[in-house]
């Protein structure tokens, strides 16, 4: 089963954009929709948004205000911004396939905001 691969910026300061890339490695991203979800230590599950590359997406509404979702075809990567972080975004930022064929879960991309 194909497993997706998130990368970000690792430890951040208050108030910058963090950019987290989900890549996969097993088929075209115009061929199905993607997700963002993340999990705060010591918290549950929390989803940040989903869409597809044309265009339709879907926002957490408590996160539509700071995150955008995008695509980049040529890469195959799906890209998730999220502007002015605060200590309260620090989680592990996970990607994944909303339709099948779905992937397995990758290792997901630890994001620490802290000053």
């Amino acid at each position: 089963q194909v497993q997706l691969q998130e990368s970000g910026p690792g430890l951040v300061k208050p108030s910058q954009t963090i950019s987290l890339t989900c890549t996969d490695s097993g088929g075209s991203i115009s061929n199905n929709a993607y997700y963002w979800i993340r999990q705060p230590p010591g918290k549950g599950l929390e989803c940040i948004g989903y869409g597809t590359d044309r265009g339709i997406t879907y926002y957490t509404p408590s996160l539509k205000s700071r995150t955008s979702i995008s695509w980049d075809t040529s890469k195959n990567q799906v890209t998730l911004q999220v502007t002015s972080v605060t200590p309260e975004d620090t989680a592990v930022y996970y990607c994944n396939r909303l339709l099948r064929p779905f992937a397995s879960w990758g290792q997901g991309s630890q994001v620490t905001v802290s000053s």
